[in-house]
């Protein structure tokens, strides 16, 4: 038995056999909507192989349950590139989903943004994305399966549902592309620019090696920027992590009325 059908087996003993509808990545800051979900809430430290608690604002915790109507598998921490130098430190959290039976993904990030248009509280749906980092979570996996078409990574029929759920509740949801770089330290003014000029609408140190990743195995996904702040030189803000944590919230409430608003129809 693989190590993700390994994992699965005991988090359906201890959440439940039935298949989650979607699973949910939480970004930095958004951490607190894993605790909507009526479920099971089972912690990375017991599910060997699943990262630690390597960044603060992050709930290392795997929560199975329901959410509105549906049945969820919500993560509430990602481990990202700069951690440890593995782009596919996510492989076995989204493997275990499959293993789960789910289908869809939906991803959630705090970004800075590029677009006047985009201030901090804003929300942006990736329409696609651009790997600035120039590494790959499937560096090293030898089979064909390593190439993985990425014209429609973004799935359409996702999108639109996120969209129609945005519209019923009053809120806008401009699409955009995000650009990955590796962290940790924030950009710098020129790579602003450079990002600008390769047509980044925001920018931001994860999410990317999870769509990659998540391609891979088949599933369809979706993901969603939480605008923190704007991009290095664009605005006099002072840019942190602490700075992410905090203007996180602003947009958190809009992206959980979208999120359930999904989940309900």
């Amino acid at each position: 038995m693989s190590k993700s059908a390994e994992l699965a087996a005991l988090i359906r003993a201890r959440a439940g056999v039935e298949p989650p509808e979607y699973g949910l990545v939480l970004g930095s800051g958004l951490g607190h909507l894993a605790s909507a979900v009526q479920g099971t809430a089972i912690p990375y430290s017991d599910l060997p192989g699943f990262p630690h608690a390597g960044v603060s604002g992050h709930v290392p915790q795997l929560v199975i349950g329901r959410l509105e109507r549906r049945r969820v598998a919500v993560f509430g921490g990602r481990a990202h590139y700069y951690e440890s130098g593995r782009a596919d430190a996510m492989r076995l959290p989204l493997e275990v989903l499959k293993a789960l039976g789910c289908r869809r993904l939906i991803l959630t990030n705090a970004a800075g943004s590029l677009r006047p248009d985009l201030p901090p509280g804003a929300l942006m749906l990736l329409s696609d994305h651009i790997n600035f980092s120039g590494t790959n979570p499937l560096i090293g996996e030898p089979s064909d399966a390593r190439f993985v078409p990425m014209t429609a990574a973004h799935d359409p029929g996702l999108r639109a549902a996120l969209q129609a759920a945005a519209a019923a509740e009053g809120l806008a949801l401009p699409e955009g592309v995000y650009c990955w770089f590796s962290g940790p330290s924030f950009e710098t003014p020129a790579e602003i620019r450079a990002a600008r000029t390769l047509g980044a609408d925001a920018v931001g140190m994860s999410t990317v090696p999870e769509i990659i990743l998540a391609r891979f195995l088949g599933l369809d996904c979706a993901a969603i920027s939480v605008i923190t702040n704007m991009g290095a030189g664009l605005s006099d803000e002072a840019i942190s992590h602490d700075h992410t944590k905090a203007m996180a919230p602003l947009g958190a409430a809009k992206l959980e009325r979208i999120l359930r608003r999904l989940l309900g129809a």
